[in-house]
């Protein structure tokens, strides 16, 4: 497995990311463990996880179960220096801040929090699940309201909290810090305001990226290239919709969607099934099926072509979706799949 530096700090990981949000809920902690061992043995040592998951749906009773799992896991075969570990602190949340936004002093206390829900004495990765001052991310783009926001009011939280990360680095708490779900506009201040006042830069930014939704190639990719910031992509596969599990309209049971409509959701994957996804969908499977490349291998191997610092996080429910996920891994996509790709995308551009 190829490692890689998280932008510019010291912080190596492997190539891959394991997700984990559904441990605690979909995928039970032996099930967990037995996957955190399964990537382990590819090569895969980075993971990552944050203090609100298990999702789909988030409840207040589950919050920091993912990450205790992981702790039980840490403890049990004692391979925390073998792996590297990234969590992240919620944005407002109701069912897990009351919708509190974070600030020096919730950071500080969230790292104490994960610390020992980790079992660890240190973060590699210490992320910001979202902006405090509202977000595109979600699928909320299509309704983006910035009015009331305040830049001065912005800036000083940034100090504030970049002040934080600062002392837990400093105390060994914290290797590097993070972003998840930003704007250009907002990763580009975060890295001023750590220049200026020579604070922890954010080496690394998590948001959605996949074949269906590439809102990132524009004003975010060209910040994180002269920035030297690198790519979490999350739901490489759209929530599952790149499988193909929801052709035809199938809705497997145990599936992301049919658990959250049994919770009483809509079961649209967050807004992502919608009809120009799924055509979207069919048109890429169709592309695999012609180059004789399995779909779900085909979507992680383009992020692998992208002219930028990307690492794709895989997450799967069972072990046999991850080992499907790992006996792809090697694939590199030639000229002309990705020349098609280019191409379908212009005929299926933000299907959601």
């Amino acid at each position: 497995m190829t490692r890689v530096n998280l932008g510019a700090s010291a912080v190596e990981v492997s190539a891959i990311c394991l997700g984990t949000m559904t441990y605690g809920n979909q995928t039970d902690e032996a099930g967990g463990h037995a996957q955190m061992d399964r990537a382990l043995d590819a090569g895969i040592t980075f993971m990552d996880c944050a203090e609100m998951y298990p999702v789909n749906p988030v409840r207040r009773e589950t919050v920091g179960r993912s990450e205790e799992i992981i702790g039980n896991w840490l403890s049990r075969t004692g391979n925390r220096d073998r792996v590297e570990i990234a969590t992240k602190i919620t944005g407002p949340s109701q069912a897990v801040n009351d919708m509190a936004p974070y600030d020096g002093v919730a950071i500080t206390e969230g790292i104490e929090k994960s610390l020992r829900r980790l079992q660890t004495d240190r973060i590699d990765l210490y992320q910001l699940h979202w902006p405090v001052r509202g977000s595109y991310a979600f699928r909320q783009n299509w309704t983006f309201d910035p009015s009331g926001q305040d830049r001065e009011k912005t800036l000083d939280h940034m100090r504030d909290v970049l002040g934080a990360l600062d002392r837990a680095v400093k105390d060994g708490k914290l290797r590097a810090a993070g972003l998840s779900n930003e704007s250009a506009w907002g990763l580009t201040r975060w890295i001023d305001v750590a220049d200026q006042d020579d604070l922890p830069r954010m080496a690394a930014i998590q948001n959605e990226y996949s074949l269906l939704y590439r809102l990132y190639d524009t004003d975010l990719a060209e910040v994180a290239v002269n920035e030297d910031v690198t790519l979490l992509s999350y739901s490489p596969l759209a929530a599952g919709l790149l499988t193909g599990k929801y052709r035809d309209g199938a809705m497997p049971e145990g599936s992301r969607a049919s658990v959250d409509k049994a919770a009483g959701g809509l079961g649209n994957l967050g807004g992502r099934k919608t009809k120009r996804a799924l055509a979207a969908t069919e048109a890429y499977h169709a592309l695999a099926a012609e180059h004789g490349i399995d779909p779900v291998h085909m979507a992680i191997a383009w992020q692998r072509t992208r002219p930028f610092k990307v690492i794709p996080i895989i997450g799967a429910t069972t072990l046999d979706q991850l080992d499907h996920l790992i006996s792809g891994l090697d694939l590199r996509l030639d000229e002309d799949p990705v020349k098609s790709i280019n191409r379908l995308h212009k005929d299926h551009g933000q299907p959601y």
